[in-house]
């Protein structure tokens, strides 16, 4: 039997412009998804609550205060090696700018970040298989494939 992962993405709203979230792109040697732009992710730790790692993405991935709005959707798929459970929250920023330049995580360092109003940013992932921009598409009403 497979191992189940879950994790959380941030739909982090740009506090300047509430029509604006944060994407971030993954490294060229990033195992599943390279040079990918979607939303700052992490797994959830053993008997770490979901909003606790959500803020744990603004802490690691981040290097800035982020806190949860609400929840904006769920999914899972299959993966070759586990069964991925991935949440989308909403999130607001209360602490500095985010830079993921300045992340100290241990997983997946970013390489790029931006405000975006154009979602179709997003398909690229979703196509790919990508959750966290399914389920923030699929929120948006917009097709990914």
């Amino acid at each position: 039997m497979k191992q189940t992962k879950f994790a959380i993405a941030a739909v982090l709203i740009n506090p300047k412009n509430s029509s604006e979230v944060l994407v971030v792109r993954r490294p060229a040697d990033d195992e599943s998804l390279p040079n990918v732009w979607g939303l700052p992710a992490v797994n959830v730790a053993e008997d770490e609550l979901p909003e606790d790692a959500l803020r744990r993405i603004g802490v690691e991935k981040l290097s800035t205060t982020i806190e949860p709005i609400s929840f904006v959707g769920v999914k899972r798929a299959e993966r070759e090696k586990y069964e991925l459970i991935l949440m989308d929250i909403k999130a607001e920023l209360v602490g500095r700018e985010p830079s993921v330049f300045d992340a100290t995580t241990t997983g997946t360092k970013y390489v790029d970040q931006r405000w975006v109003s154009d979602y179709s940013i997003f398909k690229e992932a979703a196509g790919k298989g990508s959750l966290c921009s399914r389920i923030f598409l699929e929120s948006k009403g917009i097709q990914w494939e």
